[in-house]
């Protein structure tokens, strides 16, 4: 989903006032612990305040939003630029700039169960998912065979309906 800059603008002039920001999960570049129908709970953050494996949320250049893994910071020619990756990504996102963040990831509300990410399975699989990224592909090739599965017994049931 796009947002145009005015709309950016006010979530990022939101989470200030408000002190957090709830956002209903979509995609699955964060699977298994953020999936669709997931509200993510965002605090304000700034530049430097955050480590490597906590969710940050930023805008692309586009208009897109996305809540991904920090990775680390770089700094070229004088600029500062951070490195996100999605769980289930195999490469790193294009690089934010400080003016792109908005927020970082304080809980997860999946159902009505709510899960800080300071609880010891969150912090568990942030240092997994950081240190071993083979499980990246994994889990990949994980979602692209559940998908194509999932595809095939649709068209499949459909057929079996239509006789």
């Amino acid at each position: 989903m796009l947002f145009d800059l005015e709309t950016i603008r006010f979530l990022k002039v939101a989470i200030e006032k408000d002190g957090f920001l709830e956002l209903p999960a979509h995609g699955n570049s964060m699977f298994p612990l953020i999936q669709r129908g997931d509200v993510c709970k965002f605090v304000p953050c700034s530049p430097g305040s955050f480590g490597k494996g906590e969710i940050i949320l930023f805008h692309t250049d586009h208009g897109q939003l996305i809540a991904h893994r920090f990775i680390r910071s770089e700094s070229n020619d004088g600029f500062q630029h951070y490195l996100f990756k999605g769980d289930t990504n195999l490469g790193y996102d294009f690089p934010a700039t400080p003016e792109q963040l908005i927020g970082k990831l304080s809980s997860i509300k999946k159902n009505r169960h709510n899960l800080s990410v300071h609880s010891s399975s969150v912090e568990l699989w942030a240092k997994l998912i950081t240190t071993l990224p083979v499980l990246s592909g994994i889990l990949r090739k994980y979602l692209n065979w559940k998908s194509h599965y999932a595809e095939m017994w649709s068209t499949l049931w459909r057929k079996l309906n239509s006789l």
